[in-house]
C-alpha cells in the first residue's frame, strides 16, 4: 500500500536584502498570490514608516496592499484570528525585539509567517531583529540591488545626508533628516568613521 507522507502547516519565511531590492514588492506579490489562492491574509507594518501611506504596504515601484500600522510587536497578536492562514509583515528591522517571540508563537500555532526587511543598517551591520529572524526561518530569499556607482550586485544601502555618506556616528533610525539612499556594492559602499570611530 502506497504511504503518503502530511506536514503540518506553520513556518517562518524571511525576504531581505538592501534598499531597492524589491523586497516589499516580492512580499506584496506573495500576499496576491495566497489572496487568489482564498487563503485569509493580515498583512502588518510598523507605524513608523508612513512614506507612502499610513494603512498600506507600499513598494518603491508602487504595488500595495492594505495592512495594519502598529506600534510594537505586541499589538500584532489581537488582529490575528484562530483561522487566518497567512500573516505577513514588512519592514519587520524597525520592530522590537519581540517581533521574534511573536513570529515563533505564529507558526508554532500553524500560521505561515512572512517577513521582509532589510538585513543590514546603514552601516552594513546587522539591523535589529533581523538576525534573529533569519535564523529562525525555515525559508530566507536575500534580494540584491543594482549599485548605483559602478553597477555591481548591491548588497548594501548607503545613507546620504546632504549629499554626502553618512558618518558612522549618525542615529541608525532618522526621522525627518534631509537624507537620501542608495543601493551600493560592497566596494561602493561609504561610511566614514566605521573603522576609526571619532571620540
Amino acid at each position: 500500500m502506497e504511504m503518503y507522507r502530511t506536514y503540518r502547516d506553520g513556518w517562518l519565511e524571511a525576504i531581505t536584502g538592501c534598499m531597492f531590492a524589491g523586497k516589499t514588492e516580492e512580499l506584496i506579490r506573495r500576499i496576491k498570490v495566497f489572496e487568489f489562492a482564498r487563503k485569509e491574509v493580515v498583512v502588518f507594518k510598523p507605524k513608523i514608516d508612513d512614506r507612502y501611506s499610513a494603512t498600506k504596504v507600499v513598494s518603491h515601484a508602487g504595488s500595495s496592499v492594505e495592512s495594519y500600522a502598529v506600534a510594537s510587536s505586541a499589538e500584532i497578536l489581537p488582529h490575528v484570528k484562530e483561522s487566518t492562514q497567512v500573516v505577513a509583515i514588512d519592514e519587520v528591522q524597525f520592530f522590537d525585539e519581540g517581533i521574534c517571540a511573536v513570529c515563533e508563537q505564529l507558526a508554532d500555532q500553524g500560521k505561515r509567517v512572512v517577513v521582509a526587511g532589510l538585513d543590514m543598517d546603514f552601516r552594513g551591520e546587522p539591523f535589529g531583529p533581523m538576525p534573529t529572524l533569519i535564523t529562525q526561518a525555515e525559508f530566507v530569499t536575500k534580494l540584491t540591488a543594482v549599485c548605483t556607482k559602478c553597477g555591481a550586485p548591491a548588497t548594501r544601502t548607503q545613507r546620504l545626508v546632504n549629499g554626502l555618506p553618512a558618518r558612522y556616528q549618525e542615529p541608525i533610525i532618522l526621522v525627518g533628516a534631509s537624507e537620501s539612499y542608495e543601493a551600493r556594492c560592497r566596494h561602493c559602499h561609504e561610511v566614514p568613521g566605521k573603522y576609526a570611530p571619532e571620540e
